[in-house]
């Protein structure tokens, strides 16, 4: 089974008797599709036609759900189309203007002969470039995409829909601009040198679907050689995200986060940064398994305790799993009123109905656990406040803003909440200045 699930939609044209819809969605149900969207296309006389959008687990699925509905003798399936692929076309981002450039006179002040002066006055003064140029307003999205999503190694140029996408989002939530940079090499150092390289560019970095190891040396030596914010998402922006879904959790679920045994399944990228930040936000030591032993030993660097899978699920209040295997939880091993979140994709280490089955107190997967919530923020306030670097007090403060906006009884708020982005923001410009991190403090 693929571990990344599919979007179709089926544009059905119906007869236009009582129950055939009914009848569709309840074929689709039956057959594990999971229906969003429902559109009408248009309306006759004898027969409607819908978009239907569905998510499938795969192509078998697809096939099997199509076959399905082709058998209902009221409804006629006109074409499955993939509306992802065509929103795609052309790519998702665009680069314009600021201003019309409608005149000679506009193009001289523009581009030559005007455009010397200022280039002249930032080198006299680069305290000024953030003025007169989008440098202070752009973040680098840098990959090699030798780890996107589930899929693996795709290389530098397969990873440009994921960086288009991230990079659209965080225009749209954070107000400011994200540039993806695709280096194409595995190699580290090589890696390095060159957003060392192009930084001038930018505000900040961003470090995104690079495999482990290498994403810690790489984040390592750029925090140590720039003079800008760096992050790699897939570890803070995630530990981020997590942490916030954890206090929400614990609270539900009627236990103290920082009086709880706290275990972390998979010490991967996501895993290790989720445990570290557990551990900085509670002060107490978390308990962690993975099958990787360079993995364990770098978390036990980092104050962690290594154990085994039965024993962590046995002693610990709270469960964390990152492990991307569906199903290395079973219901015998939950612990009654545990909060476990299962937070691989899309298929979890224990189902949510499983785990509540078992006697968890509380449960949730990662369909619900989105980065969205963190970097646009996270990166805002960090520019804002002219942070140089990051640090865990600043990302606890950006899960604190994000349980803050989070309503009653829900595990995160909603990512598409503007409110919520500008309240992550504003907590971590603060925390940057509390924590001394800032331009002004390190002149």
């Amino acid at each position: 089974m693929s571990n990344q699930k599919l979007i179709r939609t089926l544009r059905c044209k119906n007869r236009k008797f009582i129950g055939v819809l009914s009848k569709l969605i309840s074929t689709i149900s039956q057959m594990g599709g999971d229906i969003g969207n429902i559109s009408t296309v248009s309306f006759g006389e004898l027969h409607n036609i819908r978009d239907i959008t569905i998510i499938v687990n795969d192509e078998d699925h697809l096939s099997a759900i199509v076959s399905a509905v082709r058998k209902i003798p009221e409804v006629e399936l006109e074409s499955v189309i993939d509306e992802v692929l065509e929103l795609h076309q052309g790519g998702k981002l665009l680069v314009r203007p600021k201003l019309p450039i409608q005149s000679i006179e506009d193009l001289r002040k523009v581009y030559t002969p005007g455009v010397a002066s200022v280039c002249k006055l930032l080198k006299e003064d680069p305290s000024q470039i953030e003025i007169y140029t989008t440098i202070g307003k752009t973040v680098g999205l840098c990959t090699n995409g030798s780890r996107v999503l589930g899929l693996g190694n795709l290389g530098a140029a397969a990873s440009m829909p994921v960086m288009e996408g991230k990079a659209a989002l965080f225009q749209q939530f954070s107000g400011l601009h994200m540039i993806p940079v695709l280096i194409d090499t595995l190699d580290v150092r090589r890696f390095i040198d060159t957003v060392e390289t192009i930084s001038p560019t930018f505000a900040a970095i961003q470090l995104e679907d690079i495999r482990t190891p290498d994403c810690y040396e790489i984040e390592d030596q750029l925090i140590r050689r720039l003079k800008i914010p760096v992050m790699h998402d897939d570890q803070h922006g995630t530990a981020t995200v997590a942490l916030a879904a954890l206090i929400n959790a614990c609270r539900v679920g009627g236990i103290e986060l920082k009086n709880a045994s706290v275990g972390q399944i998979g010490l991967g990228a996501a895993g290790s940064a989720i445990a570290n930040l557990i551990m900085k936000y509670t002060g107490n030591p978390v308990y962690g398994t993975d099958v990787n032993p360079e993995a364990k030993k770098r978390f036990e660097g980092l104050g962690g305790v290594v154990t085994e899978l039965k024993d962590l699920l046995k002693k610990c209040q709270v469960v964390v799993a990152t492990t991307g295997l569906p199903g290395l939880i079973k219901a015998e091993d939950v612990q009654k009123g545990q909060v476990i979140l299962a937070l691989s994709n899309p298929f979890p280490e224990i189902t949510i109905a499983e785990a509540l089955a078992a006697g968890a107190a509380f449960a949730s997967d990662g369909s619900r656990v989105n980065n969205l919530l963190g970097f646009p923020g996270i990166f805002r306030g960090a520019i804002e406040a002219h942070a140089l670097r990051f640090t865990p007090e600043i990302f606890i403060a950006a899960a604190l803003a994000i349980v803050s906006q989070t309503p009653e009884h829900e595990l995160i708020p909603d990512p598409l909440d503007p409110l919520v982005h500008a309240a992550v923001a504003k907590a971590v410009a603060k925390a940057a200045v509390q924590a001394r991190v800032t331009r002004d403090f390190l002149k």
